[in-house]
C-alpha cells in the first residue's frame, strides 16, 4: 500500500467506531486476505488507545477469511503480559476469548531469549557513523523476533505521542525495539541520549528516528501501519499505510494536540503518573515530558503511590550506576561503557540535562519522586524523596502565575516553551 489512507475527526470530536472500521474495510478489502497468515502487533498497556476498537475492527474485517489472525506484544524490554493482561489491552472479555476469538493466538516478545531472535542484517560502521552524523560509529547487529517470518503480512497497530528517544512513537518503532534484541535497542537509546530528551523530543527527523526506519526497512515481510492520534483518550486521526508514511501523517496531528506551550518555565513541577505506569521504568515519562518547562534550580516532583518498583527487569543495574546526567557517563567512559546502554539513557532521561566537571555533578533541575520507592533506596540513586502521605495534589492546582503548575495525567503531552530557554540553545 503506497498511499496512506486518514481520517481525521473534525477539532473537539472523535471517531467511533463506524468511521475507523470504514478506513480499515478500504485499506484491508477482505479478498485481498484471504487464506494468509495476519500478526497484528500493538503496544502493551503503557500507551494510552482504543486498541480494541481497531483489533475488533481488524478481526470483522479479515478474520473471517485469513488462515491465521494472531497478536503479538511489542513490548521492548518490558514485562510480559498475561493472557488475562492481554485480553483487557484488546478490551475483549474472558467470554469474548473463548468464543469469537478463540482461534487467535497471542505472543509476548522476548528481547532477552537469543532463540526466539533472527539475526536479519548488520548497520556497518559507515552506516552508523552517517545515520548519526558521526556522533557513534561501530557495527550493530540486527535481530527481531523470528516468530514474524511465519507470517505473509505484519500489521502495526498503535498511537503516536512526542517520544524521548525517537521524537515521535510510532511506525517501525513497533519493530525496533518493540519486538527486537537489545542490540540496536541499546545502540539508538543511547544515541538519544546523546543527543538529549529536550533536542529529540518532539521533533520528527531526528537521528534515532533515521535509524528506526533504516533497520525497519531490513524487514522484508510485507508491513501494515495503522497509527492512531489519541486526544484525551479518544481516537483523533487514524492513518493507515507503510509504517514509514503513515507515522509521517500522523506525528503531524501529533504535533498539533499533544504539545502544550507555556509563556513561562516553573519553579515546581507536580507530574503525576497514570496507573498505566507501574515502575519508574516507564513512569520517568513524567520527567521526560516536562522537563522543557522546569526553571534553572526548579524541582520536578514525580507523584506515584503506586509505583514501588524501579524495575523489575533493569532495576538492579539502575540501583547499581544511579540516576545522572549524561555527561556524568560520557565523562566516565571507560567505568560504564558495558553497562546495557538502554539503561544508561534511561538514567539520563530521568535526571536530565546536567554537567560532570571535575568530579562534581550539576544538574539543571531536583528530580524528587513521591512514591512507594523508600526514602533509602531514593538517596541511593540520586534522587530526592518525599512521602507521597504529604502531598495534596489540589494544593498545587491554579497556582501557574505562581510558578507551581500541576500535570494530573503526565506522560503523554509534552510541555514546551514558546521560548526556547538559553540552556536549550547553548546545547
Amino acid at each position: 500500500m503506497s498511499t496512506t489512507l486518514s481520517h481525521i475527526a473534525p477539532g473537539g470530536t472523535s471517531l467511533d467506531a463506524a468511521q475507523a472500521l470504514a478506513l480499515i474495510a478500504q485499506a484491508c478489502p477482505a479478498e485481498d486476505y484471504r487464506d494468509k497468515r495476519i500478526l497484528l502487533i500493538v503496544p502493551d498497556a503503557t500507551r494510552t488507545c482504543p486498541l480494541g476498537m481497531l483489533f475488533a475492527g481488524l478481526h470483522a474485517q479479515i478474520g473471517g477469511v485469513v488462515k491465521n489472525f494472531d497478536v503479538m506484544i511489542a513490548l521492548g524490554t518490558h514485562q510480559p503480559l498475561s493472557e488475562e493482561a492481554i485480553c483487557a489491552r484488546l478490551e475483549i472479555t474472558a467470554e469474548e476469548r473463548l468464543t469469537a476469538y478463540a482461534g487467535v493466538r497471542f505472543f509476548n516478545h522476548e528481547w532477552d531469549n537469543e532463540a526466539a531472535l533472527r539475526h536479519i542484517g548488520d548497520l556497518t560502521l559507515d552506516d552508523t557513523r552517517a545515520l548519526t552524523a558521526g556522533l557513534i560509529a561501530m557495527e550493530v547487529p540486527v535481530k527481531i523476533n523470528a516468530r514474524i517470518f511465519d507470517y505473509d503480512q505484519l500489521v502495526i497497530c498503535g498511537p503516536v505521542f512526542p517520544h524521548e528517544v525517537v521524537g515521535f512513537s510510532g511506525g517501525n518503532k513497533y519493530l525496533f525495539p518493540g519486538i527486537s534484541g537489545a542490540e540496536v535497542l541499546n545502540f539508538f537509546h543511547w544515541l538519544g541520549a546523546v543527543v538529549t530528551n529536550p533536542m529529540i523530543i518532539g521533533n520528527k527527523w531526528t537521528p534515532v528516528r533515521r535509524v528506526v526506519d533504516r533497520v525497519g526497512a531490513m524487514v522484508t515481510v510485507p508491513k501494515l501501519c495503522l497509527c492512531m492520534v489519541v486526544d484525551h483518550a479518544q481516537l483523533a486521526g487514524l492513518f493507515i499505510g507503510t509504517p514509514e508514511g503513515a507515522w509521517d501523517e500522523a506525528s503531524e496531528l501529533s504535533k498539533k494536540l499533544h504539545i502544550e506551550y507555556k509563556d513561562r518555565p516553573f519553579h515546581t513541577v507536580l507530574s503525576c503518573a497514570p496507573k498505566m505506569y507501574d515502575e519508574l521504568w516507564v513512569g520517568g515519562k513524567c520527567m521526560y515530558k516536562l522537563e522543557p518547562v522546569v526553571a534553572d534550580g526548579g524541582e520536578l516532583i514525580i507523584y506515584a503511590p503506586h509505583i514501588h518498583e524501579i524495575s523489575l527487569t533493569h532495576g538492579h543495574l539502575i540501583r547499581q550506576i544511579g540516576y545522572h546526567c549524561r555527561d556524568y557517563f560520557l565523562r566516565q567512559w571507560d567505568k560504564f561503557k558495558d553497562v546495557p546502554w538502554g539503561t544508561l539513557a534511561h538514567s539520563t532521561h530521568v535526571r536530565g540535562i546536567g554537567t560532570y566537571e571535575d568530579g562534581v555533578e550539576k544538574c539543571r533541575v531536583r528530580v524528587t519522586l513521591a512514591t512507594g520507592i523508600p526514602r533509602e533506596i531514593c538517596e541511593e540513586i540520586h534522587l530526592g524523596y518525599r512521602d507521597p502521605a504529604t502531598i495534596r495534589v489540589e494544593d498545587f492546582a491554579d497556582r501557574e502565575d505562581e510558578g507551581v503548575l500541576l500535570v494530573p495525567k503526565a506522560g503523554e503531552m509534552l510541555y514546551h516553551l514558546r521560548q526556547r530557554p538559553a540552556w536549550a540553545r547553548e546545547m
